[in-house]
Parts: C-alpha cells; structure tokens; sequence
C-alpha cells in the first residue's frame, strides 16, 4: 500500500529522530513564547523566525537537489571520463523514484539525522509561531504577553489543523 503524502517520510523515519525533530521545534515555539513575555510583546524575534522558516529547505527538496546533483553528475563523468559512471544516475534516479512511490530512499535518514524537516513539520512551527505572534483569535491569553502556557497552547493549536 503507497502511504499518503503527509505521513509518508515521519513514518520512515526513526521514532527517536521524529522526536527530536518535534522537540527542537517546540523549544524553538517556547523559547520565542518565553522572549515574547520578556521583552514585553515585542515581535522582533517571532517575525525573524518566520523569514528563517521562508528560507528553510523541507526534505523533498533537500533530496531533489541531492539527486539531481549526483545524477548530472554520473552523466558528465559517465560521458567524458569512464562509462561506467552511467550507473550512478541510474542508481539515483532509482532511489527518487521509490522515494516518490513509498516515501523512503536511502539518504532519507541520514537528512533526517541532519534535522532536515518536512514542508509539515515546518508549516507546524510557522503556524504556532503565528498563533503566538497574535495571527489568530482562537489562542488563549494576551498576545503581548506570551509566556510558556501560551507557547504550548500555539503549539497544540498548530497540530491541531
């Protein structure tokens, strides 16, 4: 059975490294909850972290540009230096494809160590750091505030959609 999109990767990938994952980015939230109280509903800090998670590569594209890469790669070699370089884009492009099919290929977990999240996993953050920020009516407790109970409260909240 192909799984679906959105669990495809966490489901491939270790139990311990899905939860390092999700720890760094609930210690990202609560750490901009705890600066928000401290620095009296300054916004400065939430709104750099959201132009960082602009910027982030999710997996899919981590693994794109890795394939691509190696698979140019193996063809210029394969055409100007020794023909048997002709089996890396092979190989490569092999592995893109079970990883298009079942959400698995043998770089996966090692970018996964690295802490290269998915577009969900990042949404999640962004979202919660939104709530946070004061984006949505539904977060219990004053915006400018912040604080820990309302860095969890984002957090939930951001799972939850």
């Amino acid at each position: 059975m192909i799984p679906g999109t959105a669990a495809r990767l966490p489901d491939h990938t270790a139990d311990n490294v899905n939860a390092r994952i999700r720890a760094a980015s609930d210690a990202r939230v609560l750490d901009a909850a705890r600066r928000l109280e401290e620095m009296n509903g300054r916004l400065d800090d939430i709104d750099r972290r959201l132009a960082d998670l602009e910027q982030e590569w999710d997996i899919e594209r981590t693994l794109e540009t890795n394939a691509a890469a190696l698979a140019l790669t193996g063809t210029v070699l394969g055409a100007f230096v020794d023909r048997r370089f002709l089996a890396l884009p092979a190989l490569v492009t092999g592995f893109l494809l079970q990883h298009a099919i079942q959400g698995w290929c043998p770089p996966l977990p090692i970018f996964r160590r690295r802490g290269v999240r998915t577009q969900r996993e990042i949404t999640e953050e962004r979202m919660a750091l939104k709530a946070l920020r004061g984006d949505f009516d539904n977060l219990p407790g004053d915006p400018a505030t912040g604080g820990e109970a309302r860095g969890r409260a984002a957090i939930v909240a951001a799972r939850q959609r």
